[in-house]
């Protein structure tokens, strides 16, 4: 069930293993790999956070605002990099049973609408995994790893526990 403290556990410092496709929306693209850092702390006595990624090799930092609608049992989440200043438009949803949370939403990339997907799953106190993956025209796609439902996962975050 979802509740005000589901991102407690990303509060802290991390360090971040990245794995990123150089094109998000081509199933052959290549894979670039980096490290970064990563701070995370609560806000609204835990029904929100911030948290902020320093990717010094790749030359940006990235930004997350989470929050938590209590009405609807569900998170926004607003993604920001220091390349834009801007807010990504949010993905919404909620973590399950099985510890797993699944976010959704609706954007662009290179001019291509998407539909997004966050997945946040493997937590434990020392280590978690994000997943973000595309899909376009709501249809699967083809050359799509996994082939669940026509998403290509694009980026890859392994966290552990600084």
């Amino acid at each position: 069930m979802t509740t005000a403290h589901d991102f407690d556990f990303l509060h802290g410092d991390w360090t971040i293993s990245n794995r990123r496709r150089e094109d998000y929306l081509d199933p052959s693209s290549g894979w670039q790999e980096f490290q970064a850092t990563h701070r995370c702390w609560a806000l609204f006595d835990g029904a929100a956070n911030v948290d902020e990624m320093d990717c010094p090799s790749q030359g940006f930092k990235g930004a997350t605002l989470r929050l938590f609608d209590p009405a609807a049992k569900e998170w926004s989440l607003y993604w920001s990099s220091s390349r834009t200043g801007t807010l990504e438009p949010p993905v919404r949803g909620s973590f399950g049973d099985d510890g797993r949370g699944v976010f959704e939403g609706d954007d662009s990339y290179a001019g291509t609408p998407v539909r997004v997907r966050f997945l946040w799953q493997r937590l434990t106190p020392t280590s978690a995994r994000w997943e973000q993956a595309f899909r376009t025209g709501g249809k699967a796609t083809e050359g799509t790893e996994g082939g669940e439902g026509g998403w290509l996962t694009n980026w890859i975050m392994d966290f552990t526990r600084a």
